[in-house]
Parts: structure tokens; sequence; C-alpha cells
């Protein structure tokens, strides 16, 4: 199976991922991998994907053509709407695609991030084992940078068989984390503050971290907030030296000098991730244990 894709118009930052390059933390470099992986994995399993690459992009979405050839392609992830050729299809959901057919993925009501992954397999080469962009480092997909109007993609090799996949239902209530390193740097009274108020989603996200709004003041005025450098987390939850957090996500920094109060625990960083901006955000501490058992328990 081999097909051409030509990328006719790309919102900012629709990039290149696939599970990332974990364990280079010490040579400076973020595993990357897709905001929302839960989303990710359904995305291939409704296209069949036998590579482990796909598009991920953002709220205002992407537009495709075929330049030759056929495909398998399946998307999901936020709400988007889907069509092909102009007719509306599902999302989540699947096509078949050939030669001359456009794929327009445009502006839905929910969410930052949607993914797109085909049956066969991305011609792009392995960057240090990934295929993922970091556009901060300029590693993988296409020079390392996000996707542009006129780019082409090329596949080539078996396509695997597409699966049902049932689609998520919204999960709501607060963000759960663990408490964090630094967590006893704050007082106990801080710390009652911080899971009794309500956060702010602001414009000011990208792939590195996501900032804050603090509107009921739970940090401000507070002394300890540099520290000596050392690793950072997906889902650390920073405060910055003028009292804002930012939740650190997949192209995060190697390291951080400012303590971090918690993490996100895996199985709510994907929720975490399509949390548009001006959304609240509460959050709710649990043991690592029950981190465990969270994550054990979601759905595949």
């Amino acid at each position: 199976m081999t097909a051409r894709l030509r990328v006719e118009r790309a919102g900012p930052l629709c990039t290149i991922q696939d599970t990332g390059r974990p364990g280079l933390l010490t040579h400076g470099i973020s595993a990357s991998g897709p905001m929302d992986r839960g989303a990710f994995d359904r995305a291939g399993r409704r296209a069949g994907a036998a590579g482990a690459a796909g598009i991920e992009f953002t709220a205002a979405g992407i537009g495709l053509r075929v330049v030759d050839g056929r495909l398998a392609a399946g998307w999901d992830g936020a709400r988007f709407e889907a069509t092909v050729n102009g007719r509306a299809l599902d999302w989540p959901g699947g096509a078949v695609l050939a030669a001359g057919d456009r794929l327009d993925i445009l502006p839905g009501r929910q969410g930052n991030y949607g993914y797109l992954r085909f049956g066969a397999t991305l011609e792009l080469p392995a960057v240090l084992g990934s295929r993922a962009t970091s556009t901060r480092a300029g590693l993988g997909g296409l020079d390392g940078r996000s996707l542009r109007a006129g780019d082409e993609l090329r596949l080539s090799g078996p396509e695997g068989t597409p699966e049902p996949v049932a689609s998520m239902a919204t999960e709501e209530g607060p963000i759960r984390f663990v408490w964090g390193l630094h967590a006893g740097l704050f007082s106990p009274t801080l710390r009652e503050h911080f899971v009794s108020a309500r956060f702010r989603v602001t414009a000011a996200m990208d792939r590195m971290g996501v900032r804050l709004a603090d509107d009921a003041g739970v940090f401000a005025g507070e002394s300890i907030l540099s520290l000596v450098s050392d690793p950072v987390l997906p889902g650390d939850i920073q405060i910055l030296g003028d009292g804002t957090p930012i939740v650190l996500m997949r192209d995060h920094q190697p390291t951080g000098g400012y303590p971090r109060i918690g993490t996100i625990v895996s199985a709510d960083i994907d929720r975490f991730a399509q949390l548009r901006p001006a959304s609240p955000v509460a959050f709710r501490p649990v043991t690592v244990e029950h981190a465990h058992r969270l994550l054990r328990s979601r759905p595949t």
C-alpha cells in the first residue's frame, strides 16, 4: 500500500507525533508524544494503524488531500467536525480515502487536540528512536517543525485491521494529583487553600506548559519561589517566581528551578490537556497507590 497526502490547511502547532522519546531527559530532551495519549491510541485503532506515528492537530483543525493512492484513516480527540469532499462524517470515526479525496477537520465545541492516524506507515526518518516532533529541540517529524500548507506526506507498507472503538464519555470533576517533592515548602493552610480553590486555564498554553490564573490568590505573597534546578516531569504543577501556577506538559524543559507543589496523575493528564482557555480547574489530592489504581483501571 502506498499513498501521498498534501497538507492544504494546518492550524498552529499541528505536528507529527508517536509514542515519543522516553528516557532522554538526562540528555536534555523531553519525551514529546501526544498531548492526549488515549485519543491518539483510539485514532490508531480506528485506522488499523500499522505504524506508530500520526498527526496531532490543534483547535483550528487541518485539511488534507490524497494526491495518489488510497488509505484508511481514523480520527479521535476533542470535539471536532470531519468532512470528506464536503460530506459530514461521524466524530470520532474513520474512512477509507482515495486519490482526489479531501479530508477536512473543522473546529468543534470542546477541547484543544485531535488526532489523525493512518493504516499505512508514514515515511519519516526516526530521530533518536522516534518520529515525534519536538519543535523546541528541532527534532522529528518534518524537519523538527509544525506542519504547514504545501507539505506532502508519503505512506507505505501494509495496513492493519481497523477496530471498533467505543467513544469516551467526557469525565468531569477535579483534576487528581499527588503532592510533590516541594509541597512541604508551603504551609498547611496554603495547601488546604490550593485544593479548595478554583483556578482558570489561560490562553498561555502550548506543548510545553499551561499557565493557570490564580484568581483566588492562593500563591499571592509567597516567598519560597526559587530553588536549585532539578528534574521535572509532565503534569508537574510548578509555581513560578511571580506566584503563577503552570502545569508542565509533554515538551517541558528538562529541569526547573521553581517549586512543584504536586504532579497531575497519569490518568488525568489527557483530560487536563483538553481544557480550553477560560475553563475552571480544581485539584484533588490522591495517594500514589490510588494513582496507580486509576491508571490500571483506564479503559483500553
